[in-house]
């Protein structure tokens, strides 16, 4: 299993990473399989430098925040226009699974600025996440969606994979979305190989900022320590964050692998 951090900027898209887009990627002895965690503003660009969105398998929205669904829009434009494989050349329904929050349909055509009998439905495939029903199943991928603490319908998801470092072995993934402190994200963080968490806020100077929004890098290595992470990745940085406070504060709590991710940065699991 393979992670790529296309867009790591939190809040809104910064001067050296469009807003959060996650690449996951496996084989299961026949083909690659792709799903991309968020897809926020700005990001469908570098992810072109990754994958053809023509091979996506799955997109998986955390939340419907502009900086972790607004691509959608972008995608849309490809998967019906592209001159050989889009849907309204070929006539044939592409329906790409998306999975996110209960109003993904609406905001999706909302945000195109489709009329209000008009739909995206040829394009794309509109599931909602159900965190007490069954594990969504991507090829060889297992996504389990869990809710989170923010102010809208949100979501962490937990992937498990086949292990590349380990041939034989399954690899664990836990991307937060966003979120504040909570035990659903601890839970589910236990024991997983590499816990993608955001750290938009720092101690002290958001503080004033009502809770239940984000966490800040003390709480994301809080939450690590806690849940045994085997490493950590800090993402969801906003523009005027300096990424060295985010990791030191991170690090005074949790003493494994920590590191804040970059725009094209990649993980073998």
């Amino acid at each position: 299993m393979r992670l790529t951090t296309v867009g790591v900027a939190g809040s809104l898209p910064g001067p050296d990473s469009p807003a959060s887009c996650y690449l996951v990627q496996a084989h299961d002895g026949e083909r690659d399989w792709h799903v991309v965690l968020d897809l926020g503003s700005g990001a469908l660009g570098p992810l072109q430098r990754h994958v053809d969105p023509l091979d996506l398998d799955a997109v998986a929205l955390s939340h419907l925040h502009p900086d972790h669904c607004a691509d959608l829009t972008g995608l849309y434009v490809y998967l019906r226009y592209h001159p050989e494989r889009g849907s309204h050349r070929t006539g044939v329904a592409r329906q790409l699974p998306v999975h996110g929050p209960s109003t993904t349909r609406e905001r999706a055509a909302a945000m195109y600025g489709l009329e209000p009998d008009e739909t995206m439905d040829a394009e794309y495939a509109f599931r909602t996440w159900r965190p007490d029903g069954p594990a969504v199943q991507v090829g060889p991928l297992t996504l389990e969606p869990f809710a989170v603490n923010h102010p809208v319908e949100a979501y962490g998801v937990r992937v498990t994979g086949p292990s590349t470092q380990r041939p034989g072995e399954s690899a664990t993934l836990v991307f937060s979305g966003d979120t504040d402190a909570c035990e659903t994200l601890v839970e589910a963080s236990r024991g997983v190989d590499l816990l993608l968490c955001e750290a938009a806020f720092l101690e002290g100077r958001d503080d004033e900022v009502a809770p239940g929004i984000h966490l800040t890098g003390r709480r994301a290595g809080r939450l690590a320590a806690q849940a045994g992470a085997a490493r950590l990745v800090l993402t969801h940085l906003t523009a005027w964050t300096d990424p060295q406070d985010t990791l030191a504060e991170a690090r005074a709590e949790y003493d494994g692998p920590a590191e804040v991710a970059v725009a094209g940065g990649t993980y073998t699991l």
